[in-house]
């Protein structure tokens, strides 16, 4: 089961990407940290603003014109089911599901039409 969904634009100044963000929103940032930025659009949706050297970290690949610039990051109850589904789907691993810095288990993949999509769940469940 889905939920909550991250939808995460990669950004080349993430100061001056909050800011147009913050007035188009109208809205103050739920976060706001060196090497992210999110927005609560609803309950369960999240834009995120990355930049794109810590996608560049994240994902291991450089991006350019021809790159992705954003990934769908949807909370699931089993990162690893998810992942493989997608992969038994015909997408491509971009990065195993693994626990990340900031506490969650994700797994990243790119779809037929080139779109990253990851899959996570908490680390650590309460």
């Amino acid at each position: 089961m889905i939920s909550r969904v991250h939808s995460i634009l990669f950004v080349k100044d993430q100061a001056v990407s909050t800011e147009f963000f913050r007035s188009l929103l109208r809205t103050d940032p739920i976060l706001d940290v060196p090497g992210m930025t999110e927005f609560a659009l609803s309950e369960s949706h999240i834009l995120g603003l990355m930049p794109v050297r810590g996608a560049r970290k994240v994902l291991g690949i450089e991006l350019g014109a021809s790159t992705p610039t954003g990934e769908l990051y949807v909370i699931v109850d089993d990162a690893h089911a998810w992942h493989e589904r997608a992969l038994d789907l015909g997408a491509t691993e971009l990065s195993p599901v693994m626990v990340r810095d900031w506490g969650d288990i994700a797994g990243y993949t790119k779809t037929i039409d080139g779109h990253v999509l990851a899959f996570a769940e908490p680390a650590i469940r309460i």
